[in-house]
């Protein structure tokens, strides 16, 4: 699983010129699966992502969680994270999971997440359109 973690003031995603989840002060997340994944790989990144310090304190240092400054989350499913460029010009996603196991596992992903935070989140499979302003710039790409 790679979960790419955007710390952001604002992030919307767009499909067909409709605004269908948007949010205010938190992170968005690029969420990609392979065929490895399962609950078990959910949880730790679960967990990570919500204790992950990379919010401003009073004093202007990283220390503090999506938790602790009562942020939301946006979730984006991103199969392209695991493209794989090695041969040619031309991206291959063998590494990336199939279809229905992909959407099941991003659905419990954001359900986890739901429980602690905010969360909403992009339609599987679509076309989407991702806006953010992202707060540093901070970019954190996380993998199990």
């Amino acid at each position: 699983m790679k979960v790419l973690v955007q710390r952001c003031s604002n992030s919307k995603c767009t499909v067909n010129n409709k605004i269908v989840s948007e949010i205010d002060n938190g992170l968005m997340l690029l969420v990609g699966f392979t065929d490895t994944d399962n609950k078990d790989t959910i949880l730790w990144m679960v967990n990570k992502i919500l204790n992950l310090r990379i919010f401003p304190d009073n004093n202007g240092v990283m220390n503090l969680s999506v938790l602790d400054t009562k942020g939301s989350i946006l979730s984006i499913s991103q199969f392209t994270l695991y493209a794989d460029t090695t041969k040619g010009n031309r991206p291959s996603y063998m590494k990336a999971m199939r279809g229905e196991k992909a959407k099941l596992l991003y659905e419990y992903f954001n359900k986890v997440l739901s429980e602690y935070v905010p969360t909403k989140a992009g339609i599987f499979g679509a076309d989407m359109s991702i806006t953010l302003t992202n707060m540093g710039p901070t970019t954190i790409m996380l993998e199990r």
